[in-house]
């Protein structure tokens, strides 16, 4: 706790340091370039990303420690160029201490790299190659420490499930170990075995594959084929080679019935295991036997200081011999600014699990979890924010029921 407020005075007394506006424009004009007639044009951009936890254990989520206090700097470093009016690139990379928050080494990596080709002005088709975030839902599209309202992503997609992806599950009592309904783990497999277990959304997904998307009147599309499931893991993202005979096949439709809301649907199919548990499946299947289907609903509403979203998921993950292993997840969010540069943010968070055939009778396959979050940040300018984050959950298996997580951001955007 002590340390939490020590980041919180370091990060506000360095925050000043970095409002001096006319210099970011300057810095802003000076990674800005075009070519002659204007017909290439380039921008690099970035953010600067230092990150606070004070946890309780079991930590949640996808953070990666075995300590109450965590640090997490990171730089995240844009490049946006358009060759004309159809071919459009962008790419970003990032150097940190793991993609989510973690005790790793310092590491660089190019996350996300797309080319993107518009036909026709109109937008109604646009499509694109490369490394990028899913089409699926709405957050992903809202996912930075800048647009995001809160530090951590939803329950949907962080909270870990019994499902791993690198070895296939055999029999019921397994998967009933793996959620931690029933004990009986190793203890060597415990310590770890955080590691091993996937969500139903691995943050925005940044998968390789293509897509194509596109505008009709109030109607909005999109579909994508990936090389990796909407569960798997920032590794998997870079080994697009494993899923090749197995890719991930998504699609949305989106509707906006006036400048208020924005509705859409999203379907999604693939194989959830990686290529390392082929060894592992059950006699007779492969891996193109184990999917998971996912269906999901997004809408967003926006009305003067109010912004407020939300999804549901419901998630399938196919496991040959056990059964069906489902789960919905959901969550709702709602920001209201107070002042041009202060704003505050509310979220619930749920998540409940179907059964599964066991010993002859039903039974939950894992821990129904729910989480609250609140989040005041105040945006000193166009450049810099401070943002604070509390959140209560419960219905972990570890003998605390309810834990919580206080957490502190500070993004300088350049």
């Amino acid at each position: 706790m002590k340390l939490l407020w020590t980041w919180t005075l370091v990060l506000c007394f360095a925050l000043p340091v970095c409002v001096a506006s006319e210099l970011f424009d300057r810095v802003e004009e000076a990674l800005t370039f075009s070519g002659p007639e204007g017909r290439v044009r380039g921008r690099l951009s970035g953010m600067v990303e230092l990150e606070g936890y004070a946890l309780q254990p079991p930590f949640p989520g996808v953070i990666q420690t075995d300590r109450d206090q965590l640090f997490a700097p990171r730089l995240i470093v844009f490049v946006d160029a358009q060759a004309g009016s159809h071919l459009y690139l962008f790419a970003q990379a990032r150097a940190d201490r793991g993609f989510d928050p973690g005790e790793g080494k310092g590491a660089v990596r190019l996350d996300e790299y797309a080319l993107r080709y518009t036909p026709w002005k109109s937008g109604v088709f646009n499509a694109q190659i490369g490394k990028f975030a899913t089409i699926v839902g709405n957050w992903a599209g809202r996912h930075s420490g800048w647009s995001n309202p809160f530090i951590t992503a939803p329950l949907p997609y962080e909270y870990l499930t019994g499902i791993w992806d690198t070895e296939a599950i055999r029999t019921s009592n397994v998967l009933l170990q793996w959620s931690h309904v029933r004990p009986g783990l190793p203890a060597a497999i415990s310590a770890f075995e955080k590691s091993l277990r996937i969500p139903i959304v691995w943050g925005p997904s940044y998968a390789t594959g293509m897509a194509v998307a596109g505008d009709e009147g109030r109607l909005r599309y999109a579909a994508e084929v990936k090389s990796g499931s909407l569960s798997s893991r920032p590794e998997a993202w870079h080994h697009s080679r494993e899923q090749r005979h197995h890719p991930t096949v998504s699609g949305r439709v989106g509707f906006r019935p006036n400048q208020m809301w924005d509705l859409g649907l999203s379907a999604c199919g693939g194989a959830y295991l990686r290529e390392s548990a082929g060894r592992s499946v059950a006699i007779d299947h492969g891996r193109g036997d184990y999917q998971q289907w996912v269906l999901a609903h997004d809408v967003a509403f926006a009305w003067r200081h109010w912004q407020v979203w939300g999804e549901v998921y419901a998630s399938r993950f196919e496991i040959p011999n056990v059964g069906d292993a489902d789960t919905l997840a959901y969550y709702v969010e709602a920001k209201y600014k107070f002042t041009p540069q202060f704003f505050g943010a509310l979220r619930w968070n749920e998540q409940r699990f179907a059964t599964i055939p066991d010993r002859g009778k039903r039974t939950r396959w894992g821990h129904d979890v729910w989480r609250i979050d609140v989040a005041p940040t105040y945006r000193f300018t166009p450049h810099t924010q401070l943002k604070f984050q509390y959140s209560l959950q419960h219905g972990d298996s570890a003998p605390r029921q309810t834990t919580r997580t206080m957490a502190v951001q500070a993004v300088v955007r350049f």
